[in-house]
């Protein structure tokens, strides 16, 4: 049976988003996808966060409409759980995928889990999250028709061009599990590359010259992706060619929201009270939501942080501070500072960074590991690349598959 479309997955470690096209060509939709953004309410959404809650049988069911006895839910309610129950809830599934210091096939998430939550690995967390993808699609667009079901299309996933090899196996493992057998893995900085010149046409011939190099930055979620990609002449044809990436640097918004938890609990922590590690946890989930309002909503000044109180079972009846729309800018500002060309990341004690369990870069001014990318024009750090995945590609992109390598 020959795929009907052409669906593309980005798995985000904060987002996941989809969309998708006819295979013998067409428009490029977006998908919304159903999930649970409330108790027993249900509604498409254009992204899907990352995040996956584990319910206490008190609560009931997480229902969905293809599932009434879901114990779990996957989106926009797991993140909401965040704040209230930071244990019982898993984030940043993409970047535990890729921590080589952690068997990412244990059952380690959530981490502090209460005995009732069964962990679940890193490799489990990103299936449950293509699994809920998989069903939504099903129920949205398939509709019991099998032809139509997401297993049967061509699904091409983005990974981040910095992921080793035993990531992007981790990553196909995940897929296999949610019933996607005929899986691409995409690097996203060539996927921005293709954006970019889809959504230009012919005029970036126009716009690059022979030997140009250009720079894909992608600062996601979890991570920070550095591509170079140089402009070639061949038989008279303009081509693109990846001849670099960088390192593998655990450094995005993550870094962003544990920062502003710290600003929360230096403020909470002035009247005498001492945060605990669970309290730390739901901070961190509380700074990323009201960052996102903040960054959304122009016109608020500031919003309210509050977790619970040891032994309080409400967020009303716990701890407050509040964070302003200064200090969220300011700490944007301080992960990008304006540096000298020679300026190098620094290695800094880990204490601050380690206490969510992820080794997160050391030194948080991006621009200087984007410093260090760009000094290095040696041909070696090309070539290593070019041994973990396929480091060389040209417009149009040809058919190939990373799945298997």
């Amino acid at each position: 049976m020959s795929a009907r479309y052409v669906v593309g997955i980005d798995l985000g470690t904060t987002h996941t988003a989809l969309a998708f096209a006819p295979a013998d060509g067409g428009p490029i939709e977006p998908f919304s996808i159903p999930q649970l953004v409330a108790k027993g309410n249900v509604d498409a959404r254009s992204l899907l966060p990352s995040f996956v809650y584990f319910a206490h049988e008190s609560e009931g069911a997480e229902a969905l409409p293809w599932d009434a006895s879901r114990s779990f839910s996957v989106g926009e309610h797991a993140r909401s759980r965040g704040a209230d129950a930071p244990a019982r809830v898993i984030s940043s599934a993409k970047s535990w995928l890729s921590h080589t210091g952690v068997d990412r096939r244990a059952g380690i998430l959530p981490l502090d889990a209460p005995e009732d939550v069964e962990k679940i690995s890193p490799v489990e967390a990103s299936f449950r999250l293509l699994e809920h993808v998989s069903e939504a699609w099903d129920h949205a667009i398939a509709k019991g028709d099998t032809s139509l079901a997401l297993a049967e299309q061509d699904v091409v996933i983005t990974v981040p061009a910095s992921f080793d090899a035993g990531a992007r196996e981790l990553t196909v493992e995940a897929a296999l599990a949610a019933g996607l057998d005929n899986v691409t893995l995409l690097e996203e900085p060539q996927a921005a590359l293709y954006a970019w010149t889809f959504a230009r046409g012919d005029a970036w011939r126009k716009e690059l010259k022979p030997h140009d190099v250009v720079l894909v930055i992608d600062v996601g979620g979890g991570t920070t992706d550095f591509s170079a990609i140089v402009v070639v002449e061949k038989d008279g044809n303009l081509e693109l060619v990846r001849v670099a990436v960088g390192d593998h640097i655990l450094l995005g918004g993550d870094n962003i929201d544990l920062a502003l938890a710290h600003l929360a609990r230096n403020k909470i922590e002035e009247s005498g009270v001492e945060i605990d590690r669970a309290q730390m946890a739901a901070l961190v989930h509380a700074c990323r939501a009201q960052k996102e309002r903040m960054l959304t909503q122009t016109s608020l000044a500031s919003a309210p942080i509050a977790v619970a109180a040891r032994g309080a079972k409400l967020v009303g009846g716990g701890l407050r501070t509040e964070i302003s729309r200064d200090e969220i800018d300011r700490m944007i500002e301080a992960f990008f500072p304006r540096i000298s060309s020679s300026d190098r990341p620094q290695a800094r004690p880990r204490a601050a960074l380690t206490e969510v369990g992820l080794p997160y870069a050391q030194d948080a001014a991006m621009t200087k590991h984007l410093a260090q990318f760009l000094s290095r024009k040696s041909a070696p750090h090309a070539t290593t690349a070019s041994k973990r995945t396929a480091a060389s590609f040209c417009i149009p992109p040809p058919s190939y598959s990373t799945a298997a390598s």
